[in-house]
């Protein structure tokens, strides 16, 4: 037995209880399931177009950069334009997420590889699970399909995000994720690009992670 194990026979055997009856295992079933939910922000909620608009606003808000793409398939592309447009290798390197395999990467002139980052890239691409309207976050799971790592290593940070899969609020976020057929054992939320203060008050990006985040909303 473990010691956890150890602990909760210590809790029944003070309740007087085995855990199994069959009262109380369904007063604790209906309690998860009807728990209410506590008060929502008005801010991420409205229509589908009300809650894109209050995502870039509150993305670009926390130095993130935001574009609406009107398919998957412009997503290379506009990967190539960015980098172009900073100067940076054409390299990315991202998971074996099936959403982003299929995309024509070598027409836009990229060069990608897949794994977990080992600290050494400069670009990565994830795709996101979800985003949150009322704050401009991202959510991401980890696994084999988007790394962690590549959330938190490289310097430059792009995500995919399907406008379906934008919500106004955390809450919904986390309803449906419940729902997932298999959680993973990590969910990262990300606002921003990684920042810090700590040293003498001065807001330095690229602290912690990735110094630039730029979100490419599909609307299909």
């Amino acid at each position: 037995m473990s010691a956890r194990d150890d602990v909760f026979a210590n809790i029944r055997r003070s309740l007087g209880v085995s855990g199994k009856e069959a009262t109380r295992r369904a007063g604790v079933t209906q309690r998860l399931e009807t728990t209410p939910r506590g008060p929502i922000p008005a801010r991420g909620q409205g229509s589908p177009a009300a809650r894109l608009a209050t995502f870039i606003t509150e993305a670009t808000r926390v130095s993130a950069s935001v574009v609406v793409l009107n398919n998957k398939d412009a997503v290379p592309d506009e990967v190539a334009r960015f980098l172009r447009a900073a100067n940076l290798p054409l390299s990315l390197k991202m998971g074996q997420d099936t959403r982003l395999a299929v995309l024509n990467w070598k027409s836009a002139g990229l060069d990608t590889s897949n794994g977990p980052s080992d600290g050494s890239d400069l670009n990565a691409l994830s795709h996101a699970f979800g985003g949150v309207a009322e704050t401009g976050s991202l959510v991401l799971l980890s696994g084999p399909d988007n790394p962690v790592t590549l959330n938190f290593l490289p310097d430059n940070h792009f995500v995919v995000l399907s406008a379906a899969d934008l919500a106004a609020d955390l809450e919904s976020v986390v309803t449906k994720l419940k729902q997932h057929s298999a959680l993973p054992r990590t969910v990262n939320i990300i606002t921003g690009p990684s920042r810090s203060a700590d040293i003498e008050q001065t807001l330095l990006l690229g602290a912690h992670g990735p110094r630039q985040l730029h979100i490419m909303v599909t609307l299909k």
